[in-house]
C-alpha cells in the first residue's frame, strides 16, 4: 500500500524520517570531529570518498524515496528471551560467531573475542526520543557477554557508533576500540583509553600474531549537518589461524570486495549486511540479499553470516523480508552456499576453509 493513500498517515513515518534527517536537523549540535590529515586517493583534505562515486541524498530526497513504495510489516515489540551465554573463549584454530542484533556480532577465534558495531540502546539516535525503536531485545544480554578484547566500529552513524553502549563496554571490559580515520577524536573526548584509528589497508596487532586490518567499504559518514564524509567508513579483516574473517561494515556492493579477496584470499567467514535495501535509492550504500550473495561469491567465502536486519525499521523492507529473501535465493542455487541467517543470540562454530 502506498504512502500516498489516506489510510497510511504520514505520521506513521515520522520516527523513521526524523532518524534519517536527524543529522540535518541537528546541524552543528550533533556534528562530530573532522579528520585532519594529508590528501590521499580517497581523502581530498576535507572529505572522504568511496572507490566509486556515491550520491548523498538530501533530507527531501530521503522522504520522497520512502514515499515511493510500500513498507514491509514490522511486528510490535517482542520481549523475547535472550540466547545462551557464549563460551568465555574458544581455542586455537577454532572460530565461533554469534549474532546479537543489527550489526552487532561476536567473533571468537584463537582465544580472542571481538565485537562489531555494538548497539544495546533502544534507539539509534542522538536523542532518546527520535528514531525507530528496537522491536526486540539484543539476542545476548550485555551481562552475558564474554570478556571483550577488541571492538571494531565501521563508521559514525548512530546505529553503528552507539556511544552509550561503547561507554558500557569501556567500563566493563576495557577493550581496544578500532575505528576509521577521524573517529578517534570523538572517543578520546569521551574519555576512552585505548582507541586506534586506521586508514584503509592499515593494520594493528590485537594479539600475538593476530591483526585487524581496515578495508574499504562503500558507504558514508556524518553525525550532523556539517561533518558529511569528514570521517572514514570501513570494514575489517581479522586474521586467524584458520583463515581471514571479514566484517564488511555498512556497505553497498562495490569493487572493494574483489580487492579484499585479492589481498587476503578466500574468507573463512564473511559477516555481510542484507537489510535497509529498499527503496532502491538506498542501494548504493546498503546491500540487499542479492548483492550480499554476490559478495559472498566474490570473496570466495567458505561461510557467511547475515546482519543488519530485523532490529530497527530503517527503510522500506520489512522485519523479516531480507532474511527470507536471502533464504529463497540460497534455495535456488545449484549448490547451496553456506550463508547463515542466524537467530538473534544464536552462535555457531564455523567450519574450516573448504
Amino acid at each position: 500500500m502506498s504512502l500516498d493513500r489516506p489510510s497510511r498517515p504520514v505520521t506513521k513515518w515520522l520516527p523513521l524520517v526524523l532518524l534519517m534527517t536527524a543529522p540535518w536537523l541537528g546541524g552543528c549540535l550533533f556534528a562530530g570531529p573532522r579528520h585532519q590529515g594529508p590528501v590521499t586517493d580517497h581523502f581530498d583534505g576535507e572529505r572522504f570518498e568511496n572507490l566509486e562515486p556515491v550520491k548523498r541524498l538530501s533530507a527531501d530526497e530521503v522522504f520522497k524515496a520512502l514515499r515511493k513504495g510500500p513498507r514491509g510489516p514490522w511486528r510490535a515489540y517482542e520481549d523475547l528471551p535472550p540466547g545462551k551465554p557464549p563460551p568465555e573463549r574458544v581455542g586455537s584454530g577454532q572460530l565461533r560467531v554469534t549474532f546479537i542484533n543489527h550489526a552487532t556480532v561476536l567473533v571468537q577465534a584463537d582465544g580472542l573475542n571481538m565485537l562489531t558495531d555494538p548497539i544495546y540502546s533502544d534507539r539509534p539516535s542522538p536523542v532518546p526520543f527520535i528514531g525507530p525503536k528496537r522491536v526486540r531485545p539484543p539476542g545476548i544480554r550485555f551481562e552475558d557477554l564474554p570478556p571483550i578484547d577488541v571492538v571494531v566500529v565501521s563508521h559514525n552513524h548512530y546505529d553503528h557508533m552507539d556511544l552509550p553502549t561503547l561507554r558500557r563496554l569501556e567500563e566493563a571490559h576495557h577493550p581496544r576500540f578500532i575505528v576509521g580515520l577521524g573517529n578517534k577524536a570523538l572517543l578520546d573526548d569521551e574519555g576512552f583509553q585505548n582507541v586506534v584509528e586506521l586508514d584503509w589497508w592499515q593494520s594493528t596487532e590485537v594479539a600475538p600474531g593476530r591483526t585487524v586490518t581496515a578495508v574499504p567499504a562503500q558507504h558514508r559518514s556524518n553525525r550532523g549537518l556539517t561533518d558529511n564524509a569528514a570521517t572514514l567508513w570501513a570494514g575489517y579483516v581479522l586474521s586467524t589461524s584458520g583463515g581471514p574473517v571479514l566484517f564488511a561494515g555498512d556497505t553497498g556492493f562495490g569493487p572493494h570486495f574483489g580487492m579484499v579477496a585479492e589481498r587476503f584470499g578466500p574468507m573463512r567467514l564473511s559477516i555481510l549486511p542484507i537489510g535497509a535495501y529498499r527503496p532502491t535509492a538506498f542501494r548504493p550504500v546498503h546491500m540487499g540479499p542479492v548483492e550480499a550473495l554476490q559478495a559472498h561469491k566474490v570473496l570466495r567465502s567458505s561461510t557467511s553470516v547475515a546482519m543488519h536486519y530485523g532490529t530497527f525499521a530503517l527503510a522500506l523492507d520489512g522485519q523479516d523480508e531480507a532474511k527470507y529473501h536471502l533464504l529463497w535465493l540460497l534455495a535456488r542455487e545449484p549448490r547451496r552456499p553456506r550463508f547463515w541467517a542466524l537467530g538473534f543470540g544464536e552462535g555457531r562454530d564455523v567450519p574450516v576453509l573448504d
